[in-house]
Formats: structure tokens, C-alpha cells, sequence
């Protein structure tokens, strides 16, 4: 007789289903979410992102993380892999997941946004990621125009700034800024 399918995970679970899957998968309050690949476009935008932040950071004790870098909001249980990361210092690690594959202090989070998953991105996801205390901004970039949200914590709370063509985004949690031109930048393009 088969084995009914299980609804519920707990995270290490999680981390073990993850250990052995050739997709990466989303993880809060027991479930597990598949996460869908990218478009070419969404890749190069991270792509450049993540060669412009390496290059500005290169002298700092920072480190740039690709979508490879697992991320968990200790406080909401959200395990998940943003499009970019940047840790200052040391990397924490998620004391539950004994391979040390998941940080839990990223001071910068950056979000490449697609069509499926906008709405996601910029309401629950970014309330998750607003609530790891390391995290000081957190950058959503469209992928239908040239325009970078960039959320920012203050002492009264999250503001929001928008840049766009023309505009460089000031990131004031690791102390560089990149043009909006340069994120989408495409040398395939006519």
C-alpha cells in the first residue's frame, strides 16, 4: 500500500528533502514550495548585480551571495533563496541545520522580480525578510521596467525609495552604489 503524501515538514525535514532534491524549495510554517527557474533576463540582472556589488564590496569585510545561499528568518520559520545576499562579517549560521547551509544574518537581501512571483515578493516575502533583525535593506528590482525598490530600515521603521534610469541606488547597508543602468545592462541587446 502506498504511503500517504505528507503535508506537514518540520525544518530539519525540510533541510533533509532539500539535501536530496535537484530543485530548491521554499520552506514556512511546514510546507514545502518548489521554486521555479528564471528567464534569461531575470539571470542576467542577477548576474550583473551580483558582479557589480562583488566588485564595489571587494575591499570591504562583506561577501556577496548567489541564489545558492539559503536564507532564514529565525523569527518567521521562512527558509528561502533570495536572488542575491550580502553578509558583513561573519556568516551565522542556522544552528538546526547541521550541514551549515542556511545564514541567518544577511545585512542586504535583493530580489529580482518576475511576473509569477512579484505580488509574492513585494507583500509576504518582504514582510519575512523586514523581520531578520541583521537585514537593513532590502532591494526589489522590476523586471518589466527599469526601476529598483529599495526598502530601508530607519530608527522609526522601513522607508521606501525608488530609483530609476538615470539614477544610481544608494545602498547605504554596505556603503557602495550601483546605476540602474548598470543592473540592466544587456551587451545581447541591439
Amino acid at each position: 500500500m502506498a504511503e500517504a503524501a505528507r503535508s506537514l515538514f518540520t525544518f530539519r525535514e525540510y533541510l533533509e528533502v532539500e539535501a536530496a532534491s535537484p530543485i530548491r524549495h521554499e520552506f514556512l510554517d511546514g510546507v514545502v514550495y518548489a521554486m521555479a527557474g528564471g528567464s534569461p533576463e531575470h539571470a542576467g540582472i542577477a548576474a550583473n548585480l551580483i558582479r557589480l556589488l562583488g566588485n564595489a564590496l571587494e575591499t570591504r569585510p562583506c561577501r556577496v551571495f548567489t541564489a545558492d545561499l539559503r536564507i532564514r528568518c529565525l523569527e518567521s520559520g521562512l527558509a528561502t533563496y533570495p536572488d542575491l545576499s550580502v553578509v558583513c562579517g561573519r556568516v551565522q549560521l542556522d544552528p538546526e541545520d547541521a550541514r551549515g547551509h542556511t545564514a541567518v544574518n544577511p545585512v542586504l537581501l535583493v530580489e529580482v522580480l518576475s511576473p509569477s512571483t512579484e505580488a509574492y515578493d513585494r507583500g509576504d516575502k518582504l514582510a519575512h525578510y523586514k523581520r531578520i533583525p541583521s537585514v537593513r535593506e532590502v532591494a526589489l528590482v522590476a523586471h518589466d521596467d527599469r526601476r529598483v525598490d529599495l526598502w530601508r530600515r530607519t530608527t522609526s521603521g522601513w522607508t521606501q525609495l525608488v530609483f530609476r534610469e538615470g539614477d544610481s541606488v544608494e545602498l547605504e547597508s554596505v556603503g557602495c552604489s550601483v546605476a540602474v543602468l548598470d543592473v540592466y545592462f544587456d551587451p545581447l541587446s541591439g
